[in-house]
């Protein structure tokens, strides 16, 4: 059997005017093969990630904190973009009016050529200094030794916001003005159990949008969305893109 084939409604507004949002969740980047962290088997060498996510779990220990950071970061730069976010870089190119909204931080979509994205939660690739809180970008896989450390001397910390910390107030805004402003928002491979990014989509319904929810299973936002397509986003994101005309490409 093959994936849902996306609606005629949906297709003709991804063919007409108006401001399209994308929001995904970490179920777009483990068809490349990442954790998601969920569920019972969801431990990193014996230990709840979320633990380790926290501003008091680094000032207790920074060496375990970065270790599990290091891991991720090498993770993700051994891995792919998939077809899904190649799907979603090739309708930015479409049209000029897309913004991606991410709750990932593993860089997969700035690798398949999205370029409109606001990062919710931050991005493994960039560090912060603690004593400073300058933050810059670092591509390589190797922060050896750990835990690294700024050229003024402080700690360096991942670039990521961790439980307990705010969401970057000009990412959030930008996120709601343009849920208030969308035509289409298709939200793939979230959970909607993370607030504030699961109210996007209910803002952007509150405000007239068409909401497609793209997933496997149903979520909380499943009732709210006006379509609801059940599948790997791998594989139901370039239908949808290539039935609205748009060739996603091939590669990464």
């Amino acid at each position: 059997m093959g994936s849902p084939a996306p609606s005629e409604a949906l297709l003709s507004l991804l063919r007409g005017q108006g401001p399209v949002l994308l929001l995904t969740g970490a179920g777009v980047s483990a068809e490349s093969g990442l954790a998601t962290f969920r569920g019972p088997s969801g431990l990193w060498e014996g230990r709840d990630p979320a633990e380790l996510a926290t501003p008091d779990a680094f000032a207790a220990d920074p060496l375990g904190v970065w270790r599990f950071y290091a891991w991720r970061r090498k993770e993700a730069a051994a891995a792919r973009p998939n077809a899904g976010h190649l799907a979603l870089a090739a309708l930015e190119r479409g049209r000029d009016d897309v913004l991606l909204v991410t709750q990932n931080v593993d860089g997969l979509h700035e690798r398949a050529g999205s370029r409109r994205i606001v990062r919710l939660h931050g991005s493994l690739f960039r560090l912060r200094c603690t004593e400073e809180g300058t933050e810059f970008e670092d591509l390589g896989s190797d922060l050896s030794p750990l835990p690294p450390r700024c050229a003024c001397g402080a700690l360096l910390r991942p670039g990521v916001v961790w439980f307990g910390e705010p969401l970057p107030a000009e990412g959030l805004r930008a996120a709601a003005t343009a849920a208030r402003r969308a035509v289409v928002v298709i939200v793939a491979g979230t959970s909607s159990l993370v607030y504030p990014a699961a109210s996007l989509p209910v803002a952007a319904r509150e405000a007239g949008a068409y909401v497609v929810e793209v997933n496997p299973e149903p979520t909380p936002m499943s009732s709210l969305a006006h379509e609801r397509l059940r599948g790997p986003a791998g594989e139901i994101l370039p239908r949808i893109v290539e039935a609205a005309g748009i060739e996603p490409a091939r590669t990464a």
